[in-house]
C-alpha cells in the first residue's frame, strides 16, 4: 500500500510513550517533599542474589481498585489505556509493596468469537498509570498452529513504555504430548539481541517455570501455588539479569498464565474452524498494522 497506512501503529505507540511520560512527570510534581517514589520498589538490589515479584490474581472484581461508585469513570480519566472494557484482575507486588496491577479487555477476550476474539493484557503501576501492553497476535498464533497441524500455539507482542524495541513472546510449536512446554523471547539491550527460554517444570503442580538465558543457564524461575482459586505466582530472577524490561515481560507472563487453559482451547477452536472453511480469516487493523513491510513504498 502506498498511503501510509502503518503510520497510525507507530503514531500509536508514540502516543502511549508520551503519555507515559507525563504520568511520570505528573506523579514527581504530585509526590510531597520526602515520599518514595511510586514504583521505587521495583529497583532492583544489588547486594540480593535475586530479584523477586509476585502476581495474585483475584477471584472477583470486588477490590479496593475498582468496587465502588463512579470506580471504573475515574480509572478510565486516569489513563487513557484503561479502557472502558478493561478488567483489573491481578496485583504485582515486590519487597512486600504492591508496585502494579494487571488488567486485561474483558470484552474483547469474553464476549468476542472467531478471530475477533483477542486476549490483551496491560500492565499499570500502584496508581493505575500505564506501563505495558501484551497483545494476543492471532494471525501469527494461527500461522504457527497451522504449521505445527493443530498443536495450539501462540504468539504475544509486548509493548513496554519506555523501551524501544517491540518483545515477542511465543509458545513454542515444538512440544510432544506429556513433555512440558517452552516460552522464548528477547529483548534489545545497548543494541544487542538476549535470548531468553522460559520451560515448564516435569514436575508441575501449580504452574511452575524454569527460565533460561541463551546459553543455557538457569537463571531464575516462577513457581506457582498450588492451593489457590485465582492464582499465584512466585517469580525471581538473578539481580545481573533483572532489568526492569525483563522483570515486566515475567510479570505479564504470570498474568498470561491465568489464561493458558483458554488460550489452548481458542486456537484448538480456530485451527479447526479455519481448516473446515467454517470462517473466513481476518485481522484486526491494530494486529494488521504490526504486519506491515516497513520498507514499502508510501
Amino acid at each position: 500500500m502506498a498511503d501510509g497506512s502503518g503510520k497510525p501503529i507507530i503514531k500509536e505507540a508514540e502516543a502511549a510513550a508520551a503519555e507515559a511520560a507525563r504520568e511520570a512527570r505528573a506523579e514527581v510534581l504530585d509526590r510531597p517533599p520526602g515520599k518514595k517514589p511510586a514504583g521505587a520498589s521495583r529497583a532492583v538490589d544489588k547486594n540480593k542474589a535475586f530479584h523477586e515479584f509476585a502476581v495474585d490474581v483475584w477471584i472477583t472484581n470486588f477490590n479496593s481498585v475498582e468496587f465502588g461508585f463512579f470506580r471504573r469513570d475515574r480509572n478510565k480519566a486516569k489513563s487513557r489505556q484503561f479502557t472502558s472494557d478493561m478488567d483489573i484482575f491481578a496485583e504485582v507486588t515486590e519487597n512486600g509493596e504492591r508496585t502494579g496491577l494487571l488488567g486485561y479487555r474483558e470484552e474483547l477476550w469474553k464476549k468476542s468469537t472467531g478471530m475477533d476474539k483477542r486476549l490483551v493484557f496491560k500492565l499499570f503501576n500502584e496508581t493505575l498509570n500505564w506501563r505495558a501492553t501484551m497483545d494476543l497476535m492471532i494471525g501469527r498464533s494461527l500461522q504457527l498452529t497451522l504449521g505445527a497441524r493443530g498443536v495450539p500455539v501462540f504468539a504475544f507482542s509486548a509493548n513496554i513504555g519506555d523501551h524501544d524495541f517491540i518483545v515477542y513472546l511465543e509458545r513454542s510449536a515444538n512440544k510432544w504430548p506429556g513433555m512440558p512446554e517452552n516460552y522464548s523471547f528477547f529483548i534489545i539491550r545497548d543494541g544487542e539481541p538476549q535470548f531468553f527460554r522460559l520451560k515448564r517444570d516435569f514436575i508441575d503442580l501449580g504452574g511452575d517455570y524454569t527460565l533460561y538465558n541463551q546459553r543455557g543457564q538457569k537463571i531464575g524461575d516462577i513457581d506457582g501455588r498450588v492451593f489457590t482459586l485465582g492464582g499465584h505466582w512466585k517469580g525471581r530472577v538473578k539481580t545481573e539479569y533483572a532489568d526492569k524490561h525483563l522483570v515486566m515481560v515475567l510479570q505479564l507472563f504470570c498474568g498470561m498464565l491465568a489464561f493458558n487453559r483458554g488460550l489452548k482451547s481458542h486456537m484448538r477452536t480456530l485451527f479447526g474452524d479455519v481448516k473446515s472453511g467454517r470462517i473466513k480469516p481476518k485481522l484486526e487493523k491494530q494486529e494488521a498494522d504490526l504486519y506491515m513491510n516497513p520498507r514499502r513504498v508510501r
